[in-house]
């Protein structure tokens, strides 16, 4: 009888310390390693060698229908395209890298996802603002780090 307790006792502790163990390593893994301020999004350092080579921003008749309700959007993926190259080096701070594999702002553009995005529309404003001030991808980049671009208002584009 005390042997049988004794081995229930064995398998209690096991069982806690194996218990302690898995929270420890999942504790572990939601812990943050980095400065979170030090992180910056994707974006491609200099300019892209063919800009017809990357998949197009859409335009024409693809900026109609449920996805382009409010002027601004319209606006925005018509700026867009006019600074191609530009969005192509710089990040966007929605962090649409993660979660959708975008390489850049420019990417934001290739599909809808500048279309729901506020901070998309604000940086790709704030870029056209800026290059047509005569602002170069790299000072574009430092004002985005700076989070100038939550200047813009949408309603006013």
């Amino acid at each position: 009888m005390v042997d049988r307790e004794h081995r229930k006792m064995i398998f209690a502790n096991r069982r806690f310390i194996l218990g302690c163990a898995i929270f420890a390593i999942t504790a572990g893994s939601y812990a943050q390693w980095s400065n979170p301020a030090d992180d910056v999004p994707a974006y491609h350092p200099s300019a892209p060698i063919k800009v017809a080579a990357l998949p197009p921003i859409l335009s024409g008749s693809k900026l109609t229908g449920e996805n382009f309700r409010y002027p601004w959007q319209v606006h925005v993926y018509q700026q867009a395209a006019k600074i191609s190259g530009v969005l192509y080096q710089l990040p966007c701070n929605c962090r649409c890298d993660r979660a959708l594999g975008h390489t850049s702002l420019r990417s934001c553009y290739e599909g809808y996802h500048g279309t729901e995005c506020s901070t998309c529309a604000q940086e790709a404003f704030y870029a056209y603002a800026m290059t047509k001030a005569g602002k170069t991808p790299a000072q574009i980049r430092a004002g985005i780090a700076q989070h100038a671009y939550e200047q813009i208002d949408l309603e006013r584009h």
